[in-house]
């Protein structure tokens, strides 16, 4: 038994640390807003910074991971749907925070304190936000392909990379969360950490044609490319590709394609490398040729996960909200790929990365089971057919 004075000192303590709450709670009751975010127009990060970046570009595209014209575009387009929301914080202060939340992956919290909000509000602000941009954007810049856009994409893909009949390179990302509540062990990847899966198609100028993001980490890019809407639009041929078509400078007619790298299956859309067991000179030069054009997606990830630095962390939210963040971080990505082009500097700095290993192939990637790889008599002549071009021609 204890002791009396160990349960009058026992007795103390939590009288005291109710009283403590029960402060905590009427201080909390009686301020409202908190005297420390009543100073929000004097000390703000928002008002004291933004009128200035402003007035140096530089500076202004660090911030903000895009042009100050660029940004006002994109403020023109949310702004109709942002002015509906808490009026006590305009629009532009909304888009700020959000861009800051997305450009360096900082918590609710830290950035709480630095724009002198409450945390809830940043949070709402932030998934507001991120919406509105995915909804206002995505007709315009990352619009259901029809057939001429994706004929536009293979010309494009042939003058650029000189790889033909090819509508797309299609490669998955690993997006890292935090572990989701009662979920097993399905959003653990072979890289031994939490993720919800992004798989995308790329076109020749490092923009997303189609993504879908939601994919369990457990699943290899195999599994949620047969698992995914893409997949089943090709297979029932409703995916708007453009007839079989001849080869440039031949009269060999082939089927039009994606491309993508082991992980994937050999299909009549969809042609993968050579395994690296067993090259003679002819595949290895088409695994060469793929491989650079392939580049696209990879290039296009990389300058996603740059200028979006908060892919580069642990997103610190429930998985539906991930996906909306990362969906809008996408539907960035083309729009500033729209707007600032090639000078751009992340795509500038992705670019010059990936132009050192252009002839390399990926060495992540893995074999995948067989049941993902049995593989068409159809696209193996498709593939073979390739090799003789690529070889006869020399392109």
């Amino acid at each position: 038994m204890p002791s009396s004075s160990a349960v009058h000192r026992s007795l103390l303590v939590e009288s005291r640390a109710h009283i403590y709450r029960s402060v905590i709670r009427s201080r909390i009751r009686r301020f409202g807003v908190h005297p420390i975010n009543r100073e929000r127009e004097n000390y703000g990060e928002f008002h004291h910074l933004y009128l200035n970046l402003r007035r140096f570009p530089d500076r202004f595209w660090q911030y903000c991971r895009m042009s100050v014209p660029s940004f006002d575009l994109l403020l023109e387009k949310v702004r109709p749907k942002l002015t509906r929301q808490k009026k006590a914080i305009s629009p532009e202060q909304r888009l700020v925070l959000c861009l800051r939340f997305l450009a360096t992956g900082l918590s609710f919290r830290d950035l709480a304190f630095a724009f002198r909000m409450g945390r809830s509000t940043v949070s709402n602000i932030v998934l507001e936000t991120s919406v509105i941009i995915w909804e206002q954007l995505v007709e315009e810049y990352m619009p259901i392909p029809t057939t001429d856009h994706l004929r536009n994409v293979i010309n494009d893909y042939y003058r650029r990379w000189k790889f033909p009949n090819c509508f797309g390179s299609i490669d998955g990302r690993h997006c890292q969360i935090q572990c989701p509540a009662n979920s097993g062990s399905h959003y653990f990847n072979y890289l031994h950490y939490f993720s919800i899966v992004l798989q995308a198609v790329a076109d020749a100028d490092k923009k997303f044609l189609t993504i879908e993001v939601g994919g369990r980490g457990k699943q290899s890019d195999g599994g949620t490319f047969s698992g995914s809407t893409l997949f089943k639009l090709l297979e029932a041929d409703k995916f708007n590709v453009p007839p079989p078509q001849a080869l440039p400078e031949s009269n060999i007619v082939l089927p039009n394609f994606l491309i993508g790298d082991e992980a994937y299956p050999l299909k009549n859309y969809l042609l993968r490398p050579y395994p690296r067991r067993n090259l003679n000179a002819q595949t290895e030069n088409f695994n060469k040729k793929l491989s650079i054009a392939r580049k696209c997606i990879e290039c296009a990830f990389g300058i996603l996960s740059k200028k979006w630095r908060f892919l580069q962390k642990n997103i610190e939210t429930k998985p539906s909200t991930a996906v909306r963040l990362i969906k809008c971080a996408c539907i960035l990505h083309n729009f500033v790929r729209e707007c600032d082009g090639d000078s751009d500097l992340d795509y500038i700095h992705v670019s010059a990365e990936m132009a050192n290993d252009l002839a390399q192939t990926n060495a992540t990637t893995q074999e995948e089971q067989s049941r993902y790889n049995r593989s068409s008599s159809n696209a193996l002549n498709t593939r073979n057919e390739l090799v003789q071009y690529f070889w006869e021609f020399g392109h």
